[in-house]
């Protein structure tokens, strides 16, 4: 038996199957195979120490008390704000205020452009055509497990053009979550081209604008239109590790 909900979203109602959530988040683990990028250690999970007592079950006391030590944006999935490119404090935690989206998820082989892998707007145009999507997911070929634990740095993923991101603002997609480390070129002297054009910030600066980083979707996950659910921790920091689920969704 299905658990159904309708819902209503911009004033259209839809069906989705609540017992069926699909998780396109990497989680945090205290591992050398968690995935990382922008050359830091592993994440680091272990049980506070004061004095002589230890916060473990294992060594006598009655609960676990970990700490945890990560970088949101090198650790796993995450949800940015423009804040994360800006001297102005912009927290994710109040920028994003909303959390139910119509989405489309996409599927794109990223173009060579002499060494590099890119997202041209060409491909999105194709993939989107006449579309209206507050979220885009955007998954990439070859998409293997090993995304759930692949080592970035120095490795100069795939990323998005400025002409993609400029395209993506003018069709007003709010929230963009792709599979790559960064939309923007591993190295690229600080440039931030793609970020700085999704957000506007040599303009009207999209203060509700989000990008989410290092998302997994699995190859079963058809492509097509979605409840996005944009679940975050509330941080007050210009990131903040996240979990966006997918709804199947049904026109009622």
């Amino acid at each position: 038996m299905s658990i159904k909900a309708i819902i209503e979203v911009n004033s259209r109602t839809y069906t989705i199957l609540v017992d069926k959530p699909i998780d396109i988040s990497i989680p945090l683990r205290a591992s050398k195979d968690n995935v990382n990028a922008w050359h830091l250690p592993p994440p680091k999970i272990y049980p506070v120490k004061l004095k002589d007592w230890e916060g473990s079950v294992k060594s006598g006391a009655s609960v676990n008390f970990n700490s945890i030590e990560f970088n949101p944006h090198a650790h796993g999935t995450h949800t940015e704000c423009v804040g994360h490119i800006t001297d102005e404090v912009y927290s994710i935690n109040t920028t994003l205020n909303q959390f139910l989206f119509i989405a489309e998820l996409i599927t794109v082989v990223p173009e060579t452009l002499g060494s590099d892998l890119i997202i041209s707007k060409k491909q999105l145009r194709f993939a989107i055509g006449n579309k209206k999507r507050e979220a885009l997911i955007i998954r990439t070929l070859p998409n293997t497990k090993d995304k759930l634990n692949r080592q970035y740095s120095n490795t100069n993923p795939p990323y998005l053009s400025e002409a993609a991101a400029i395209y993506l603002k003018e069709k007003q997609v709010k929230h963009l979550l792709v599979d790559i480390p960064s939309i923007d070129k591993e190295n690229d002297n600080g440039e931030l081209l793609a970020h700085k054009a999704f957000w506007g910030v040599d303009g009207i600066i999209r203060n509700e604008a989000t990008i989410t980083e290092l998302i997994y979707v699995p190859n079963s996950v058809k492509d097509g239109k979605y409840i996005l659910n944009l679940l975050i921790a509330p941080f007050h920091n210009d990131a903040t590790p996240s979990k966006p689920i997918l709804y199947k969704l049904f026109d009622k």
